[in-house]
């Protein structure tokens, strides 16, 4: 065990390890200078437990028993018999020449199967097939995938199955939001290319790291989805070129753990003292004190993605950042609230970084202000 990881188990305490999964890493990287989401997932912290123990309420990633049997059931249905279902989406839909494949099963073989020997399994079974010239497709169902983030190789355990068509891998995504006259959600369908991207780039690392073509993932991803109101099974291609870019540039720019470490104080504990149910017993204000001394930085978008936006949210009452993140980049250099008001109406005199700022507040306030006497 390194000092990093030694020091992120401090900072859990005996709280069980939460894993990332597609959807935080996801989300991580759409805010990459929040440092303490930053700090909390790379200890493994559940944010959620932290909310709780400071008394916020929190709806992030609940999902009611019938949604997650929905979920369930119709990826059992896509994958049943070896995945004969898909084999013929591929075949129906895509137009892919899938003649023949081979299932490779990398779910746990057993109770006692740690995620580090699945990764390692599923290490060998993709560089094999990577390697392989043979033209015969093979289906991965539940690889374990690795990917830095931060400096800590993160492993993931997607909810999916490589394909692999000759010499190209191919993700494929089950969801079970429905596609209704060939439409479906669209911000479903972007959160699913976004966490797909997060696969396809834990893949091409790990092919990159055994010297093999990265680029032998492709770009274009499998999303399968019921039709209409139906619980049969439809594919469509999704290119998320874009998506792809966005994280890997969002994941350059994120600080690394080892980096921003020695920042903190050395008895700084995010500990909960779960009692035996599982619940916080840790003092809030105690907690609070904790947390707040790890910088956030929050945007409105936060309370759709992390279980802390509702904390955050609180911790920036009266800032410029609860405005959103266009209005917080437009306003460098200005703080609160209470200093845009003074800016704009003239009480303030703006500081040499303020002065662009100022000059279009003071432009929008007259701008309103002759609006409004028009009107009147």
């Amino acid at each position: 065990m390194t000092v990093v990881d030694e020091r992120l188990n401090a900072l859990r305490g005996a709280a069980p390890r939460k894993p990332h999964n597609a959807r935080t890493l996801a989300a991580l990287a759409a805010n990459p200078g929040c440092r303490r989401r930053t700090l909390l997932d790379a200890a493994g912290i559940d944010k959620g437990k932290v909310a709780q123990g400071l008394g916020v309420r929190i709806s992030i990633g609940q999902l009611s028993s019938i949604a997650i049997a929905r979920g369930k059931g119709f990826e059992a249905k896509v994958k049943a018999d070896g995945c004969a279902e898909l084999l013929r989406l591929l075949r129906e839909h895509i137009g892919l020449p899938v003649a023949e494949a081979h299932y490779h099963d990398l779910n746990p073989s057993d109770t006692d199967d740690r995620i580090t020997s699945r990764l390692r399994r599923s290490q060998r079974a993709l560089q094999a097939s990577a390697e392989s010239s043979d033209p015969i497709g093979s289906l991965f169902d539940h690889p374990i995938l690795q990917l830095t983030v931060n400096g800590v190789p993160v492993r993931i355990e997607p909810d999916l199955i490589a394909f692999k068509l000759g010499d190209q891998f191919f993700v494929v995504e089950i969801k079970s939001f429905a596609i209704l006259d060939g439409t479906a959600n669209s911000g479903k369908v972007a959160a699913a290319a976004q966490q797909s991207a997060v696969y396809v780039l834990a893949m091409r690392e790990m092919l990159q790291a055994a010297g093999l073509d990265p680029s032998m993932v492709s770009h274009q991803v499998v999303l399968v989805c019921p039709k209409d109101f139906s619980n049969q099974p439809v594919a469509e291609l999704l290119d998320i070129r874009k998506q792809l870019a966005t994280l890997e540039r969002q994941l350059n720019r994120m600080e690394t753990v080892e980096d921003l470490l020695p920042l903190l104080p050395q008895d700084l504990s995010f500990d909960l003292r779960l009692d035996d149910s599982g619940l916080p017993t840790r003092d809030p204000e105690e907690l609070a004190a904790a947390l707040f001394q790890v910088t956030a930085r929050y945007s409105p978008e936060c309370l759709g993605a992390c279980e802390l936006g509702g904390v955050c949210r609180s911790e920036a009452s009266g800032t410029v950042p609860v405005l959103g993140r266009v209005v917080r980049e437009d306003l460098g250099g200005v703080d609160s609230i209470k200093e845009v008001v003074e800016l704009a109406t003239g009480r303030r005199e703006p500081d040499t970084g303020q002065r662009q700022a100022a000059e279009q507040l003071r432009r929008a306030y007259a701008m309103r202000e002759a609006a409004l006497g028009a009107a009147r």
